[in-house]
């Protein structure tokens, strides 16, 4: 419906293809915030991948496989016509006077240290322009392409002061392959709609920056994990070249400042992330944490508590090497001689297998077959939590985990690595320990284990921290509020005498006024809003958030009324677009 407010979710190798923490999230935004229809724009490595979650009916897909096609079209629903049309334009001096150029100039942002955010982003809504008329793989594929980028690289590495390895025939093929592959983004057409919202500085970030040059669409950017941060994390268990090492950062660099630059919104998962970002230069003002939420009707304590017959320590997480499960198998040791009939339960799946046989292999030497149970994926993570007495979370690094927060507000006490946000997290109804440190972390867990009464207590004062922040109906009013603030601003908007600076600083004042439950000002606030937005998507936005403030003080008739005039208001809007 074009009354409504829309908003592109960029995602990269997650919902709605994978299950974890950040498809978790996506699909309570997309289910859970009725009044917005989102276009969802899914990164994913190769389009046989299956769906893992369903998405509401008025919402729409588009997906980007960056490999196992053999034409870069393929995800397209252009007519094969106008792909071969474009093919046939795509000449040699096509390619050498329009595209070589921009490629040129794309190649050296990438390779310099000194990075250009505005530069690359003008270069990258070039290049997708000229992709809208001419074939992105003849372009990409051409001799003169490869003769170009061969001798940018080459003269490059032959600079000494770069300290960059020369690389072989091989490296320069597979760089080059890097480039093509990662940006089929820019051979995708951009929808136009009201907000934009990348889940991670990334390659997912891009389509929301030709937006914002393209249609002046307002980017929000939400960092779970911080991408930058995670990527140099893994670059020794890449097995790369020193040139591809070293390219692929510069790569990836690139990309990550073009997001915190032309972000209007910055939301990490908690304060820890922000250190990065304002690393990169992000403005404060444009920095706003939200931290992640749980639904308390769903991860709940159990109604009457029922001991274990062992003693059972749970962990709810992947078998990743991010999750450090050797160190929580060396932990495990260490309690079992301290509390023989302890249990450990992980419930999780395999993420690399080699590590999961690393993983088997310590279990065996430590004699820790029945007391480390590997259980698997759980479709019943409140169950899973419940199983135990206490909580764990080993990991190396993390940003604002699922985990800790659903365990917290399942009544049970944490301990976890001092990573990320878990510190935030956690408060003092937890413990936190060092990561890589099985001696501290079992001193932890047997002094839980040993103290039922402590154990009990902790948990109880976990749940009422998650009930008090981290709650589901928190994260999804927050979110709500940036799309509707953001669309305002950019929001063509008629006979308003006021700025649109101004218009917003109205609307936070309304929805400050909600939170702190001051519901009649709230709605003296919101109305006049509507009187300098009655024929914009957010009019019945607004009307929805009057008619749940007449519904909190139960006064249920007004609030009918102010959802009728809402209705009222889409049809109209509505029908002059249709006009």
């Amino acid at each position: 419906m074009e009354n409504r407010l829309k908003v592109m979710l960029t995602t990269e190798g997650t919902f709605p293809f994978h299950q974890g923490g950040v498809s978790t999230w996506c699909d309570s935004l997309v289910h859970k915030l009725k009044d917005i229809d989102f276009v969802l724009y899914s990164i994913i490595m190769n389009p046989f991948v299956t769906q893992k979650f369903n998405l509401p009916t008025d919402s729409s897909l588009i997906k980007v496989p960056l490999w196992g096609t053999e034409e870069p079209s393929e995800h397209l629903s252009t007519p094969f016509s106008e792909v071969y049309i474009a093919k046939r334009r795509t000449v040699d001096e096509v390619i050498d006077g329009r595209f070589i150029p921009l490629f040129e100039e794309m190649i050296n942002e990438i390779l310099t240290k000194e990075k250009n955010a505005t530069r690359l982003a003008y270069i990258l809504f070039e290049l997708h322009k000229y992709f809208q008329e001419f074939e992105y793989k003849k372009s990409f594929k051409s001799k003169i392409t490869w003769d170009a980028y061969k001798a940018i690289i080459l003269k490059f590495t032959a600079d000494k002061k770069n300290k960059m390895e020369q690389p072989n025939v091989y490296s320069l093929i597979q760089s080059l392959g890097w480039i093509y592959r990662f940006l089929n983004i820019l051979n995708t057409p951009i929808p136009d709609v009201h907000v934009t919202h990348s889940a991670a500085a990334a390659f997912c970030g891009i389509p929301c920056v030709l937006a914002k040059l393209k249609y002046n669409t307002p980017f929000m950017l939400t960092e779970h994990g911080v991408y930058l941060r995670e990527q140099y994390l893994t670059l020794s268990q890449r097995g790369y070249s020193s040139f591809l090492n070293t390219f692929l950062m510069g790569f990836i660099h690139s990309v990550t400042g073009l997001n915190y630059a032309f972000a209007d919104q910055v939301s990490p998962v908690c304060q820890y992330n922000t250190r990065w970002e304002r690393q990169f230069g992000v403005d404060q003002r444009k920095i706003k944490v939200i931290y992640n939420g749980v639904d308390e009707k769903v991860f709940h304590p159990e109604i009457e508590h029922k001991r274990n017959v062992y003693p059972t320590v749970v962990t709810v997480a992947r078998i990743d090497p991010n999750k450090d499960i050797i160190t929580l198998l060396r932990s495990a040791y260490i309690v079992k001689m301290n509390i023989p009939d302890v249990r450990f339960i992980v419930y999780g799946s395999v993420a690399v297998p080699d590590y999961f046989d690393e993983c088997l292999k310590l279990r065996e030497e430590l004699g820790l077959t029945e007391a480390f149970i590997f259980a698997g994926h759980t479709a019943d993570a409140p169950a899973a939590y419940k199983s135990g007495d206490i909580t764990v979370l080993s990991s190396i690094s993390e940003a604002f985990p699922y985990s800790v927060v659903e365990a917290m507000m399942c009544g049970k006490p944490v301990i976890s690595t001092d990573v990320g946000g878990v510190r935030e997290a956690i408060g003092e109804t937890g413990i936190v320990v060092k990561p890589r440190e099985p001696e501290e972390f079992a001193k932890a867990i047997i002094m839980l284990l040993k103290n039922p009464s402590l154990c009990a207590s902790m948990g109880a004062e976990a749940r009422d921290r998650a009930l008090n922040n981290f709650t589901l109906n928190r994260v999804l009013g927050l979110h709500f509020k940036s799309y509707l603030n953001l669309a305002v601003n950019t929001t063509e908007v008629k006979a308003i005498p006021e700025s649109s600076s101004n218009l917003k600083l109205l609307i936070e004042k309304g929805f400050a006024l909600m939170d702190t439950g001051m519901y009649e000002d709230a709605i003296k606030m919101l109305r006049s809003v509507l009187k300098l937005a009655y024929d914009s998507p957010a009019a019945p936005v607004i009307l929805t958030e009057i008619a749940n403030a007449y519904n909190s003080l139960g006064q249920f008739n007004l609030a009918l009324q102010e959802l009728e005039k809402a209705e009222n208001i889409e049809k109209i809007i509505n029908s002059k677009n249709i006009a």
